[in-house]
């Protein structure tokens, strides 16, 4: 018994230092904290555990070397012959509906590149197709990132593109995150290094062994392809065979990514550029990028503007997040999102009762079918109280992973952030604001075919749940901010 006295103590203690810790050094937000109190009160040790591989924030140190290893988008573009200034394009009234979007997503180092082609896909198979057209046409270099690429049949096929593009002679460069694609084995990245290629690993594990990653909260969760620095991909769907709709219980899977081809797939080509000097410590010099022909000069290719913002732990300010406020709180007429999880914070909530009250159609659509249960019963709590404000809730028959935000008739944003805390501010996100009332009608029509395919529930549907439920539904919500 005095054993255990003298251990209980010394846990307290710990903890107690770990709250003092959150509070004043971390200065972490007060749900958070709230959270993480929660479990160290009522799981001492185990909660101490936790804390230890999913709590602590991203060092001093890695947060320094993220920032001396990344490149100014801005930097990188105003050394390209033939792109507007962002002075330019407001004289030349482009975006002028949108200017004050445009100066905020400017102010987080994003630069509004018109004359770009986008093509939208809403399936895993045909993505995945006319990425292995575009793979096997490159003829400098390929970029390619993916928070999972699956040693499976989608997998294999494109490993074998990229070894043999490598075999050829190109500049073929990979990075995977060590987290999500954590079950596909060393030996299968190897093989495109034996080809010639160059394989980066995101935050990789203590001494190599996937059970020890003191970085396993932080996962870059972004999907990225460049090709010859003229074609880009980013969406939602990885490399993994779940993603072309053969998961037999998540199915079927709704997803979105998006092509790009033309200057504005510059900003994709940076993301990845800072990525790789990070996680491989590559140190060339910024020109060398622009001389060996990964930005080049630019040619109009279709009627799109478009700036990608991009946001993750290394920066105290959550600037996907800051930019869906901004184009939620502007709204005039429509605010439509698609996510496969739904936990906002205070401020991202009050920004959606801000715009249902003013009188915005605010529609929300997430899956029927959860991948993670813990989540989506958080997930339903807050949609419960989107209902109650009058926001038309829906539930996709199947798997939705889409991660979209429709605002109005001119503003469609799509990348690889869902609406919820990791992705805002513990996942290195990225997304793509497209200015275009083209596409934004294109996506429209996206959207009201889904609907087809959804079942809108009120707050009817979140008062008949069982007791059991909403109590899980509440005690998940309590933990919301800790996953």
């Amino acid at each position: 018994m005095h054993w255990f006295t003298i251990m209980m103590t010394c846990i307290a203690c710990i903890n107690f230092l770990l709250l003092i810790f959150m509070v004043f050094l971390e200065k972490r937000k007060p749900q958070n904290i709230i959270a993480w109190l929660t479990v160290l009160t009522f799981l001492p040790i185990i909660g101490f555990i936790l804390y230890v591989i999913f709590g602590s924030g991203l060092s001093v140190r890695t947060r320094r070397m993220i920032r001396k290893k990344s490149i100014s988008e801005r930097d990188i573009i105003k050394n390209i012959k033939g792109i507007q200034t962002l002075e330019q394009a407001k004289l030349d009234g482009i975006l002028m509906e949108d200017k004050e979007l445009v100066t905020l997503c400017y102010s987080f180092g994003s630069y509004p590149i018109p004359g770009n082609d986008i093509r939208i896909f809403t399936n895993g198979k045909e993505k995945i197709e006319s990425l292995k057209r575009d793979l096997l046409l490159a003829k400098n270099s390929i970029n390619i990132e993916y928070y999972i690429f699956a040693d499976d049949k989608v997998g294999k096929q494109i490993m074998k593109i990229l070894c043999e593009k490598a075999r050829q002679g190109l500049d073929v460069r990979l990075i995977y995150d060590s987290v999500g694609s954590r079950k596909a084995p060393r030996r299968f990245f190897n093989k495109l290094k034996k080809a010639g290629g160059k394989v980066g690993e995101f935050f990789p594990p203590f001494m190599h062994i996937r059970l020890i990653n003191l970085k396993l909260n932080y996962r870059n969760h972004r999907k990225i392809v460049v090709i010859d620095g003229k074609i880009a991909y980013t969406g939602g769907i990885n490399i993994r065979d779940d993603h072309m709709g053969e998961h037999k219980k998540l199915n079927p899977w709704r997803d979105t990514h998006v092509r790009i081809e033309g200057g504005g797939v510059y900003a994709l080509q940076n993301i990845f550029l800072d990525d790789w000097r990070y996680c491989t410590k590559e140190d060339v010099p910024a020109h060398l990028y622009l001389e060996n022909g990964f930005f080049p000069s630019p040619s109009i290719k279709g009627n799109a503007t478009i700036q990608v913002v991009s946001s993750g732990p290394d920066s105290n300010v959550q600037k996907i997040k800051e930019t869906y406020i901004k184009m939620i709180t502007d709204a005039h007429e429509r605010v439509f999102i698609q996510t496969p999880y739904f936990i906002p914070d205070d401020v991202f909530f009050s920004a959606l009762r801000i715009a249902a009250k003013s009188g915005i159609d605010v529609r929300i659509m997430v899956p029927a079918i959860p991948d993670k249960k813990t989540v989506y019963l958080a997930t339903l709590s807050y949609l419960k109280e989107m209902a109650q404000l009058g926001i038309k809730i829906y539930l996709y028959n199947g798997f939705l992973h889409s991660k979209t935000l429709l605002v109005d008739d001119n503003k469609v944003c799509i990348g690889t952030c869902n609406m919820d805390n990791r992705s805002f501010g513990l996942n290195f996100e990225d997304t793509v604001i497209i200015y275009s009332k083209q596409i934004n009608k294109q996506y429209q029509e996206i959207f009201s075919k889904d609907l087809s395919c959804s079942k809108e529930v009120g707050i009817n549907y979140f008062q008949k749940k069982r007791w059991l439920t909403k109590f899980l539904q509440a005690i998940m919500r309590l933990l919301s901010s800790l996953f």
